[in-house]
């Protein structure tokens, strides 16, 4: 395991390493840290790079004379002139450890090809757009709820977000207020967007594991809408993996069929990572 390395020893190792070949190598251009355990960057879009909102990207840095890569949603959405990307601090992590602490000026690697299944195209026509996310999990819909598509496409979009801590839901808090500010996205948007944050070891407005909330039926009590209907509903789902079982358990309970790239359908999953 690699131990956290300090900001100063850390840049100038960056500066010494080789960039690898066949790589993008971009400029970090904002840093705003959360919590002890979540924190947001920006850095630079490459010219060429086109992705559909939703995807991940493979992003990593120079840890010695080697790079070291891992999973990442794509934050921002696909019209966007930067690239977003919202993650975790693990102490120990190969790549957290040293991700935790760049700073603007910084150079982050991404691989060239973007993926995914989070995305519109593998899901068939609806009304209504669940987004289920715990923790980072929200980062593909991040960019999904910035994109004029996903309104074009659903009636009303329905973002949950379930963390433990009342200020680990800052992230999606701020996503709503960026969209109800923005200078085109907020007229777009109206009213479709509905955000159901939620936590699990402290008091709030709406507590408990997203999963508890959909088989109860608070959730849709909540939100004032009908439970799931294969019909008009569609889902995503994106965070831990016990949470991706459970939730996904539920929607096919309910009568929706997991879908994918190749094959539309009414839900679908990212397995790339957790978070």
């Amino acid at each position: 395991m690699n131990a956290p390395a300090k900001t100063e020893e850390f840049a100038v190792a960056q500066v010494q390493a080789k960039i690898p070949d066949g790589v993008y190598a971009e400029t970090v251009l904002a840093v705003e840290h959360y919590t002890d355990r979540l924190f947001r960057f920006r850095m630079t879009r490459p010219a060429g790079f086109r992705f559909r909102s939703g995807e991940f990207a493979m992003i990593g840095l120079m840890v010695g004379d080697k790079p070291v890569y891992r999973a990442y949603s794509i934050a921002s959405p696909a019209w966007d002139e930067e690239l977003e990307f919202f993650s975790i601090k693990v102490p120990d992590g190969p790549l957290t450890s040293h991700l935790q602490a760049i700073k603007p000026g910084d150079t982050v690697l991404m691989r060239k090809k973007p993926t995914g299944t989070l995305v519109l195209d593998a899901l068939t026509p609806g009304k209504r757009l669940y987004m289920f996310s715990t923790g980072t999990g929200i980062a593909p819909f991040a960019s999904l709820i910035r994109d004029p598509e996903t309104y074009e496409k659903f009636e009303e979009v329905i973002l949950t977000h379930t963390c433990r801590d009342v200020a680990e839901l800052k992230y999606g808090f701020d996503l709503v207020h960026e969209i109800n500010n923005h200078e085109f996205l907020h007229e777009i948007v109206g009213t479709k967007l509905k955000h159901y944050p939620t936590v699990t070891r402290e008091d709030f407005k709406y507590r408990g594991r997203i999963t508890d909330l959909i088989e109860n039926g608070k959730l849709f009590a909540d939100l004032g809408v009908p439970a799931l209907d294969p019909q008009v509903d569609r889902g995503m789902i994106c965070g831990s993996t016990a949470m991706l079982k459970d939730t996904k358990d539920l929607l096919e309970k309910a009568g929706l069929v997991e879908g994918s790239n190749n094959k539309p359908g009414e839900f679908v999953i990212e397995r790339a990572f957790v978070g």
